[in-house]
């Protein structure tokens, strides 16, 4: 028993609480029925649940203090709540998260933090129809991910974005998930009130434990005692009192210890360091934080000194790279109040903290690991290597922020394909190559960056051999400043010239040591570097390129053969120099980059980062009183053109509103002037070519067509311009067509869809074929065909011209809460939205020739309101919101994979009963406006406008605004369309007179006046202008127009050259002899 008179030695191990302003204060952060800490840490970056509903984190700095404000960037990761969320032990940047809209995604956090909102996950995982309940990453293997979802717990592999194992031998709810930490097994806690521990590479019996675990089916949680073969839980026993147990795997079914503490009804959050096996129990509610210290023999729990202060939401532990070891700092608490993130530190008592305390850390986990997920479940056991956190030491790690950690470790290239294993995972297109550091140029390459410095470390390293481990190193980089690059770019040009024939100078020579000032310590290229590189490779100079592009090589492949092939890539690495050197013309052909639309990671929108700004009250239409919300769900509810909207209002005799847009402001009190109909009201819309005219859908089968009176409605009418007859049933919708004037189409319960010449009032053509309820129909932009989505699943197309039955036929949404279809991408694609089996709403993509499967499916989130679509062509833009709803989301429709590319949502202030989005001639293309709203809530009319941030706004967009269609002329008459006649809408430019094009103001900028013998190929396609990178052709340029700026000042305004010291008189010169 002498170990009892052993003190530990951290027993005495206080917590100190920071002052205020070392905190991080003003967030709200809610209250989440999760099983996650709702707070998690890496070496870099915490990341909190903020906001009511807690579907979007804050990811601050792990050292961020002070105030934050209410517009700080965040990650919208999902459209629920996020139940829990990890970080990469192995990659500090490397976030996954999960969420009751059942998915996982993985996100990449920037080096410098989130200075924008973030929106773009680097890959997704779906659970079909379960929430997410718990999100863990692999102690071992890189990259390998551990999620549960109600009773199954999943294993994948991000790098191939695919499931590697599955197990669903649970009979509740999984609410806890720990790994041990050699990697091995995994324990887990469910509502069943079982505990178990799972091989998931034993091929015989997974489950190799289980046993009773705590007796209340109230909330649980499991941690695995570091290597040993211990497990604690905590959880409630039968009398609802919070307990914590320990077990050996040796003894499983007898509890170790059992420590029964209070009958609070928060669960303790375990944090276990199994460095110093300093054990902390938070729990949530709890405005204390307990310590104790796990032991392996009686009393196996020993407490130490217990933190007291405000209301624990979550905690967790802070990485040991991250800790002040020079304070004697032994671990830190990050604990989540209602309005702050708290950083609690865990000191040691010492005389001195002048030196570091050895015997107080231990060797840790590294962050590194050479297992694969494919390997890790083939078998492979690697230990990570320990590391000392002595910073004298060299392997002092720094916060990793790489290498790309969605890199394969074993990547090789055969020599018939360029494509690396990363685009095939991704399905980006071939990235362009970047200069050698080294100056070991590619023979016949593919186009390249422009070769400034701050070009350099941005490059694919990837060879035809296998792809070496470098370790992760910190530092980020430094933009050099022009003056600096000048200088750079001096010295390679000097260098090139001296050494005509090596193969080791030009662009290696741009600093002496490296790998420190060209690679960060080794490092490859972070996500956020690459991202950027091929961001700015958008817009490049033109440079030579070869007729056959080759695969990418990293340096080391050129060490393997020094002898010919470095001899025929000096050649090569010469060609370049001379061709970006301006005063040397250059007879290779070329060509200009092409302007590339996707990353590293896929497609980047150009309205990727839209912003949705609503219009100030002034322009608002108010005190809208009566508002109808029982209108059917086949109708949108609400509708408007640029002159005018309609509302439905409620009360008997179904009652039509119509405002005047040019009439804003507070709507007086009294009789509001409205169309009477005498039934219910099942559908509307305007006549696309008419602004004053309004077709009515009724529950007694007709419809009525009104004409609005100039200036507006000034009493009730009743009395509509035309009624047509024809339906035996209600009608489901009315939809006008997009070019044929007098067309309109109509669905009815009948099961029949007609055809309308509005003109004769008959209905010539009578489609059939549906077989229950339809939900929604939408005319394609060429006319030619409609789409029809209905209640028994299934997707139809008519080519109503040709046959009245469905030409195409696919399966639909699963749901029968309804639907929506429209058509995208110049009628190419069908775009439909709706419901899964357990209400989840969602959007799926169809090719035109074949509707039996769709290309994509996208769910959003568990909600009543049926998504509404509304497509913008020129954009490609997709818009969805629902009734009741306070998100717009936008997606951009594409016809290559994933076909659906998240854009940012936009979030409104308030929940509306409708949005109707108004003809491109509405939109103000001067502040880079492509789409205009109006939003409906209870009481307003509120125009919304959708823009793009551009830095040049006081040019014409052309690469945003194309030639849009006129949609608000028809291109031929009713009886045109129906004599089978096609005549596609003319297109017109949005240019304002007196602006200026982006493109061609860029391709001025870019044109060197020294150029005298421009190639052909120069000359018929300008050159595209770089505002990131230096060139001598801009100096020269710049120059250039610095002189002409001043000729032309000289010449009209007298300069006076002489200085005020010229006119005084000096001593005489013999003076100066004496």
């Amino acid at each position: 028993m002498a170990w009892r008179f052993k003190a530990s030695k951290f027993k005495n191990a206080a917590p100190i609480v920071p002052k205020p302003e070392a905190c991080v204060r003003d967030i709200s952060v809610g209250s989440y029925q999760t099983y996650g800490n709702n707070i998690t840490a890496s070496a870099a970056f915490m990341a909190f649940n903020v906001d009511h509903n807690g579907s979007s984190l804050a990811v601050l700095p792990i050292d961020d203090c002070g105030r934050k404000s209410k517009t700080m960037p965040l990650l919208y990761a999902h459209t629920d709540t996020i139940t829990d969320m990890d970080f990469s032990p192995f990659h500090d940047g490397l976030l996954a998260t999960g969420s009751q809209d059942c998915l996982v995604k993985v996100w990449h956090i920037p080096e410098k933090g989130l200075e924008e909102n973030l929106t773009n996950p680097e890959c997704t995982f779906s659970h079909k129809q379960r929430r997410v309940e718990t999100v863990c990453f692999h102690p071992t293997a890189n990259c390998l991910l551990s999620t549960t979802s109600y009773t199954t717990l999943t294993l994948w592999d991000i790098t191939a974005e695919k499931e590697l194992y599955s197990n669903s031998d649970h009979t509740d709810v999984v609410q806890a998930v720990s790994w041990k930490r050699d990697g091995r097994l995994v324990a887990t806690s469910c509502k069943d009130k079982q505990l178990r521990v799972i091989d998931p590479r034993s091929t015989k019996q997974q489950v190799s434990h289980s046993t009773n675990s705590h007796q209340s089916i109230k909330d649980s949680r499991v941690v695995w005692l570091g290597d040993t073969n211990r497990i604690l839980t905590t959880g409630f026993d039968s009398a609802r009192q919070r307990e914590v147990c320990i077990r050996d795997l040796r003894k499983f079914s007898d509890p170790e210890k059992t420590l029964v503490l209070d009958s609070s009804t928060g669960i303790l959050i375990p944090l276990y360091d199994p460095d110093t096996c300093m054990l902390f129990l938070a729990g949530k509610g709890d405005t204390t934080i307990s310590y104790l210290e796990v032991i392996d023999r009686d009393p196996y729990l020993v407490e130490g000194i217990r933190h007291s202060g405000e209301q624990t939401k979550g905690a967790c532990l802070v990485p040991k790279r991250a800790l002040n070891v020079m304070q004697a700092e032994v671990n830190r608490v990050l604990q989540l109040t209602s309005s702050s993130v708290i950083p609690i530190m865990y000191q040691v008592p010492r005389k001195s903290y002048r030196d570091f305390h050895s015997d107080l850390f231990p060797e840790t986990a590294a962050a590194e690991s050479q297992v694969s997920p494919a390997s890790w479940l083939q078998g492979v056991d690697t230990q990570l290597a320990r590391i000392s956190l002595d910073p004298t030491e060299k392997q002092l790690i720094q916060p990793r922020l790489g290498p790309k950690p969605f890199t394969p470790p074993k990547l090789s290239l055969d020599n018939t394909s360029s494509a690396s294993e990363l685009d095939r995972v991704f399905s980006v297109p071939a990235a362009p190559s970047s200069p050698a550091v080294n100056g070991a140029s590619h023979s016949p390459a593919v186009s390249e960056p422009s070769p400034g410095p701050a070009s350099l470390p941005q490059q694919e390293e990837l060879t035809n051999g296998e792809e070496e481990v470098m370790d992760g190193g910190g530092g980020g980089d430094v933009t050099p400043s022009t003056a600096e690059r000048v200088r750079l770019w001096s010295e390679v040009e000097r260098r090139g010239d001296s050494k005509p024939g090596t193969g080791e100078g030009d662009l290696a020579g741009v600093g002496e040591d490296e790998p420190e000032s060209l690679e960060r310590g080794g490092t490859r290229n972070s996500i956020a570097e690459r991202r950027r590189l091929y961001e700015n490779r958008s817009m490049s100079v033109q440079e030579p390129v070869s007729p056959s592009p080759t695969p990418l090589r990293r340096r080391d492949s050129l060490k393997q053969s020094k002898s010919g092939p470095i001899k025929e890539e000096d050649g090569n690495t010469n060609k370049r120099n001379s061709s970006i050197q301006p005063s040397k013309p250059d007879s290779v052909p070329t060509t200009p980059a092409p302007k590339r639309t996707s990353t590293v990671f896929g497609r980047v929108s150009k309205f990727r980062h839209l912003k949705g700004t609503p219009a100030h009250k002034s322009a608002h239409i108010e005190n809208i009183r009566n508002l109808s919300r029982q209108i059917s769900g086949e109708c949108d509810g609400f509708h408007a053109n640029s002159e005018r909207v309609a509302v439905p209002l409620s009360g008997p005799g179904g009652k039509i509103a119509v405002f005047e847009l040019a009439k804003t402001g507070k709507l007086p009190d009294g009789v509001i002037p409205a169309l009477v109909h005498g039934t219910n009201i099942m559908d509307f819309t305007w006549d696309p070519f008419n602004n004053r005219r309004l077709a009515v859908a009724c529950d007694d089968g007709t419809i009525r067509l009104w004409l609005i009176p100039e200036g507006g409605l000034t009493e009730p009418t009743n009395s509509p311009e035309t009624v047509l007859e024809g339906h035996s049933e209600k009608i489901y919708f009315i939809k006008f067509h997009p070019l044929a004037q007098d067309v309109l189409a109509s669905g009815s319960y009948d099961m029949t869809v007609r055809v309308w010449d509005l003109t004769r009032g008959y209905d010539p053509i009578t489609l059939h074929g549906h077989t229950d309820q339809m939900f929604s129909l939408s005319w394609s932009s060429c006319g030619n065909m409609l789409a029809t989505v209905c209640k028994d699943s299934v997707l139809r197309v008519y080519q109503p011209r040709n046959s009245t039955s469905p030409v195409a036929e696919g399966k639909g949404p699963v749901g029968s809460r309804g639907a929506r279809v429209t058509w995208a991408l110049d009628s190419s694609f069908i775009v439909v939205t709706g419901f899964d089996k357990v209400s989840e709403r969602q959007i799926m993509v169809y090719k035109r020739e074949d509707l039996s499967t769709p290309l994509a499916t996208v769910g959003l989130d568990v909600s009543p309101a049926i998504l509404i679509p509304y497509y913008d062509e020129d954009s490609s833009t997709l818009f969805l919101t629902g009734k009741g709803d306070s998100t717009i989301y936008a997606f951009e429709v594409c016809c290559e994979p994933p076909f659906l590319c998240p854009l940012s949502h936009h979030r409104c202030s308030s929940l509306h009963q409708g949005l109707s989005f108004l003809p491109k001639r509405s939109c103000d293309v001067s502040i880079v406006e492509f789409a205009k709203a109006l939003r409906l809530t209870n009481t307003t009319i509120e125009p919304l406008s959708f823009t793009v941030p551009r830095i040049k706004s006081d040019l014409f967009q052309d690469d945003l605004f194309p030639p849009t269609k006129v949609t608000w002329e028809p291109t031929m008459t009713a009886a045109e369309w129906f004599s089978g006649a096609n005549c596609q809408a003319r297109r017109i430019s949005l240019k304002p007179e007196g602006m200026d094009n982006l493109s061609e103001a860029q391709g001025a900028a870019s044109v060197s006046p020294s150029s005298k013998e421009p190639t052909k190929q120069t000359q018929s396609q300008p050159q595209p202008f770089n505002r990131l990178a230096w060139t001598p052709d801009l100096v020269a340029s710049t120059k250039q127009k610095q002189e002409q700026i001043q000729k032309s000042v000289s010449s009209k305004v007298e300069v006076n050259m002489k200085l005020e010291q010229d006119q005084m008189e000096g001593v005489d010169e013999r003076e100066w002899d004496e």
